[in-house]
């Protein structure tokens, strides 16, 4: 599994004109799915940790520093929104391969279980629709982005 946080002042989901989410400052996480992940692997331990790692990361700001206090320490929020284009392939031609992206069905259950156990963490999580066509809105804060992958975890 794959994520990309971004430290946001605001952030925001539209679909078909109509806003599904919208958060103050906090993260906002695009995740996805690889074609090794599974719902088998919801609960494990190497699933907690990535999890975890998420209200923890010290990347905003204090009186010691720009990047000193973790969400937990700062507040925030979450915007959670599903990106199975974190696994394209660009490496032959002009158009990706998604290929080593899971599957719909397994990704929607992996997107569902992150979103529950996200929220079980942190109590405001908000979430764009998984599949839907989403216009995303962000001022990034920073800016600071940081990608997370469960093979360097």
């Amino acid at each position: 599994m794959r994520a990309v946080l971004q430290r946001v002042r605001e952030a925001a989901v539209t679909v078909e004109g109509r806003t599904v989410a919208g958060i103050g400052p906090g993260y906002l996480i695009l995740a996805g799915f690889g074609g090794t992940d599974s719902p088998e692997m919801v609960g494990s331990p190497l699933w907690n940790r990535f999890l975890q790692k998420i209200p923890e990361l010290r990347l905003f700001p204090d009186s010691a520093g720009p990047i000193n206090a973790s969400l937990r320490d700062h507040g925030g929020e979450i915007l959670l929104v599903s990106q199975f284009t974190l696994y394209a392939d660009a490496r032959k031609g002009r158009r990706p391969s998604f290929s080593g992206a899971a599957r719909p069905e397994a990704a929607r259950i992996l997107y569902d279980a992150f979103a529950a156990d996200l929220a079980r963490l942190w109590p405001r999580v908000a979430c764009g629709i998984f599949g839907a066509d989403m216009d995303v809105s962000l001022v990034n804060w920073g800016p600071v982005t940081l990608c997370l992958d469960s093979e360097t975890l």
